[in-house]
């Protein structure tokens, strides 16, 4: 469902800092990650805290490494920890105070049924990846308008590109047919979306949107350098 949700006016002088003079490399944000999971809370009150407070914590990150492109007004959470049969993606608009989307999101068939399980950085696997991603470009493909995801995380997710893991609508995401079969369709891999959100929720993330999706993977979590305390020797 789209949704236009302010977040408290506090954040926005936070996330300015940030986000003035965009042209040159980003610095660290003024909002700590525990600011800014807060600040998430109160805009998506049906997100797990935890799981955004970690978003937080790998955005704040990755925008302490200017190669990776991340644009620090968006941030995009996914929690795979949830059932496909309940809204599951959350878009903030970071810079107009605002959350734009709450939204059920496929998994790969290999994953698993209603609750993921599985997940994977190979090709021809069909399962999802976990981790932060940059969003990219858009394209028609075969699955209509799409959106290229960049995986940041080595090991995890960084095969996506060549995966061809995007982000696209699919008429398999319904909610209403899920209800009735227990789960959403699967994809290939792909986070897909309803078909009737798909082309503005592509429009809200490309150009550098980063995309956090969260597994409680033990491995994951220990080896993720966005997560690590020194975010990966990031100067």
């Amino acid at each position: 469902m789209s949704v236009v949700k302010l977040l408290p006016a506090a954040f926005c002088g936070l996330i300015a800092s940030a986000t003035a003079g965009a042209a040159s490399p980003a610095p660290a944000p003024t909002a700590s990650p525990v600011q800014m999971a807060e600040m998430l809370a109160k805009a998506a009150p049906a997100a797990d805290k935890q799981v955004l407070q970690l978003a937080a914590r790998a955005m704040h990150c990755a925008l302490r490494r200017p190669e990776l492109g991340i644009d620090p007004g968006k941030l995009s959470v996914i929690d795979y920890s949830r059932p496909s049969t309940e809204p599951r993606m959350w878009i903030f608009d970071l810079t107009r105070q605002r959350l734009l989307f709450e939204e059920w999101v496929a998994h790969g068939r290999n994953s698993g049924d209603n609750r993921t399980q599985h997940f994977s950085n190979k090709d021809g696997s069909f399962m999802s990846s976990l981790g932060a991603f940059t969003a990219k470009e858009t394209y028609m493909g075969g699955n209509g308008y799409s959106l290229r995801l960049e995986g940041l995380e080595p090991g995890f997710n960084d095969h996506a590109r060549d995966r061809a893991i995007v982000i696209h609508g699919a008429p398999y995401v319904n909610p209403a047919i899920a209800r009735l079969q227990g789960r959403l369709g699967r994809s290939l891999g792909c986070p897909a979306v309803r078909l009737s959100v798909a082309r503005p929720l592509i429009d809200s993330l490309r150009g550098g949107t980063m995309v956090f999706a969260y597994y409680p993977d033990k491995d994951w979590l220990a080896r993720s350098r966005l997560l690590e305390p020194d975010c990966g020797g990031a100067s």
